[in-house]
């Protein structure tokens, strides 16, 4: 019997995948992408093109600034005498201070000089009230008189008393006794003349006269008060003419110096002012401690200045600069010019090219020392050579600059360098903060 169709198995199949893509869509998407890669690549190209163009423009200003002259200042090398020194810091002490006390008690009359004044060794400056010490002076020559009439009696007795005995009136034991009382006489008459001797120096105390020949600062003590003996300090005296200064040197620095002193070599110390710029007062090292402190590794210094001027005063700091030899023609240059490359220690010399224009060139240097804001070469340029002391930085071998001349105002000293090595000792204040120079290294 044939099998009747139903109307399930006549039912179409459905595509669950949606429409079919046809080639049409496909060709407009490629288009797209196409578009796009255009436009990205023409991005790219603008980008590169413009970096392009920055970069020539960058080339073309940088080749403008090499070939435009270069502003530079300019100094002339220069031989000279000069010295080679050690520096340091140092404190101005008096040559003598003395701190007057009085040596008896009593009442302080009025002084007899001004504050401030020059004394003389032995000028009376001060009185203490004498009344008490002339009436025990007064009361000792009594006593000594006393004494002396007891002896002149005692004298006859005894005279007597030998005669006597030698007649044979008077026993042995009468005379030894009349010896034995002139005796006690005269211990008591040397006693008296002590006390008269130590009375009239008590007197003589009453009036304080100056020590030595200086200064004299601000009394201490208003007239009219009591004074005791050795403890109250009544008034301050400073030699200034002559003046000390003191100063340490690292252990380093000592043997060339003692070796000097020790081959009588007399050393020349030069006194500049806090700013080490303007030199004070010139003078001589006297001596060095005889042994250095350990804790600081340094020795003590101390040198002599005349001082008539008196312009070194007590406590003043100076920055101290010991010569220890002098170069009568030093080849010399501003240690601004100074410069340091691959190619060693140099400076920019100035010449004249072809065409008249000053031209930059590179000069080797040696350095010899370096003191403060001159340096001291072993060789160099020619003496009257302009060197470049500003503006070096945008130099180049062979670039054409515009020469001005330097006009270098006082500043403070470098930090300086010798040959006899290590560095300066501490300031004595900040010592004390520093070593605030410090001092370079022979090259």
């Amino acid at each position: 019997m044939p099998m009747l169709e139903t109307s399930e198995s006549r039912t179409p199949v459905i595509d669950s995948t949606g429409p079919q893509r046809t080639p049409k869509n496909k060709t407009v998407r490629v288009i797209v992408y196409l578009v796009l890669l255009a436009a990205l690549g023409l991005i790219v190209w603008r980008i590169h093109q413009n970096q392009s163009q920055a970069a020539a423009n960058s080339a073309k200003q940088a080749a403008m600034l090499m070939n435009r002259p270069v502003p530079v200042q300019v100094v002339p090398t220069e031989r000279k005498p000069m010295p080679v020194y050690l520096t340091a810091l140092g404190t101005v002490t008096p040559y003598m201070s003395v701190t007057v006390k009085a040596r008896v008690s009593g009442q302080l009359l009025p002084v007899q000089f001004t504050e401030g004044q020059e004394v003389r060794q032995g000028q009376t400056i001060m009185v203490i009230d004498p009344g008490p010490y002339k009436a025990a002076l007064d009361q000792a020559k009594g006593n000594l008189l006393h004494d002396e009439a007891l002896l002149k009696n005692a004298q006859a007795e005894y005279r007597r008393y030998t005669a006597l005995f030698q007649a044979g009136v008077v026993s042995k034991e009468t005379l030894d006794a009349d010896e034995a009382a002139m005796g006690q006489y005269q211990g008591a008459i040397a006693a008296d003349k002590a006390a008269v001797d130590n009375a009239q120096l008590q007197l003589d105390w009453c009036t304080i006269q100056s020590p030595i020949n200086g200064k004299i600062g601000l009394r201490l003590v208003d007239p009219g008060n009591i004074i005791s003996a050795n403890t109250t300090n009544l008034v301050i005296i400073n030699q200034l003419r002559p003046i000390a200064v003191y100063f340490t040197l690292p252990e380093s620095q000592l043997p060339a110096v003692l070796h000097k002193l020790a081959n009588d070599h007399q050393l020349s110390v030069d006194a500049y002012d806090r700013n080490d710029v303007q030199k004070i007062a010139t003078g001589e090292l006297l001596t060095a401690d005889n042994q250095i402190d350990t804790t600081t590794g340094t020795d003590r210094l101390k040198a002599v200045f005349n001082n008539q001027d008196e312009a070194l005063f007590p406590n003043q700091f100076v920055n101290i600069h010991l010569v220890m030899e002098n170069r009568p023609n030093a080849l010399v240059v501003p240690t601004a010019a100074i410069q340091s490359g691959v190619q060693g220690t140099f400076v920019w010399a100035i010449d004249k090219d072809a065409s008249g224009n000053s031209v930059a060139r590179i000069q080797p240097v040696k350095v010899a020392l370096t003191e403060g804001q001159t340096t001291i070469l072993d060789n160099g340029p020619d003496p009257g050579t302009g060197i470049v002391v500003d503006g070096a930085e945008r130099l180049r071998p062979g670039q054409i600059v515009i020469v001005s001349t330097a006009h270098t105002a006082p500043s403070a000293a470098a930090p300086q360098q010798n040959p006899f090595g290590a560095t300066g000792g501490p300031r004595p204040e900040a010592n004390a903060s520093a070593a605030h120079h410090a001092q370079g290294t022979h090259e």
